[in-house]
């Protein structure tokens, strides 16, 4: 039994790094999307009846302009939705060696597995939060856009 358990903690260890990479770049993509989001929101507000993504799709079907709303809110809302675990992750695993700290009366110890976990939960939290706003306005956005579409083909019918 311990050998198994030997594997399942060395296991735990390999995925470290690539969960902290993939919170580091949760981060990178929040801040772009939220660029992309302002430079948006600027055009929106000079010319908000402007179809900004969904004009060359406007001859398209309902569908297939639903679909491309989707598509341009997949990233956002992926990492709106992964960033948080990745973060859990990123804290659930030097929890081991913490506690194994504490047992031995190793406060140093505890100090070194915690701080890079406890800033890893933090950033993957705002993160998630930066691409749920940007995902909750451009869907707003883009259903307003799609309405639009809809409703000016019809009175074109």
């Amino acid at each position: 039994m311990l050998a198994f358990d030997t594997v399942l903690s060395e296991l735990a260890r390999l995925f470290l790094w690539p969960v902290t990479l993939g919170v580091l770049l949760s981060f990178v993509y929040a801040v772009y999307c939220l660029g992309a989001f302002g430079i948006e929101w600027w055009q929106r507000r000079r010319d908000p009846s402007r179809a900004l993504v969904l004009q060359p799709h406007a001859q398209a079907s309902q569908e297939q302009m639903e679909l491309v709303v989707l598509k341009q809110l997949e990233g956002v809302r992926l990492c709106s939705r992964v960033a948080p675990m990745l973060g859990l992750i990123a804290t659930m695993i030097p929890m081991g060696p913490a506690l194994v700290a504490v047992a031995s009366g190793e406060s140093q110890g505890v100090a070194q597995s915690l701080a890079p976990a406890f800033a890893a939960v933090i950033v993957a939290l705002a993160s998630a939060s930066i691409t749920f706003v940007v995902y909750t306005v451009r869907r707003r956005w883009l259903m307003r856009e799609l309405v639009t579409l809809l409703d000016a083909r019809d009175r074109l019918s």
